[in-house]
């Protein structure tokens, strides 16, 4: 770590950092192939891993795996029936970790602008 960046971190208690789920989210999000995967959910439709691969023109296990990073992620939902596994949007999910995201993103700047009380 950066001797400036430790500095900072030392002077600036009151910045937390992310929770784990949304380190996850924005794992799930940093890929460009699982972005184009999720706007497949977009307009709230429900689809199997076989559905999404062909539209995606990807192999089932590759698809499986990235639909896997964006349940875990907070982005999906699955259901079985059987043997298939069905995914959708998780809408409340994401309107949850993007509040926590926007705090986040928020709460350096809010501090920063705020005076020094004086004792």
């Amino acid at each position: 770590m950066p001797r400036q960046h430790r500095a900072e971190q030392e002077t600036r208690p009151e910045i937390a950092l992310p929770g784990d789920d949304l380190q996850v989210f924005l794992k799930a999000l940093a890929s460009g192939t699982r972005q184009r995967l999720y706007a497949h959910f977009a307009d709230g439709e429900e689809l199997t891993v076989g559905e999404i691969a062909e539209r995606a023109g990807l192999g089932p296990s590759t698809t499986s795996e990235h639909l896997a990073v964006l349940r875990r992620g907070g982005l999906l939902q699955s259901t079985r029936s059987g043997k298939l596994v069905r995914y959708r949007a998780d809408r409340e999910g994401i309107a949850e970790l993007l509040g926590q995201l926007q705090s986040y993103l928020l709460a350096p700047s809010e501090a920063q602008d705020t005076p020094p009380s004086r004792g």
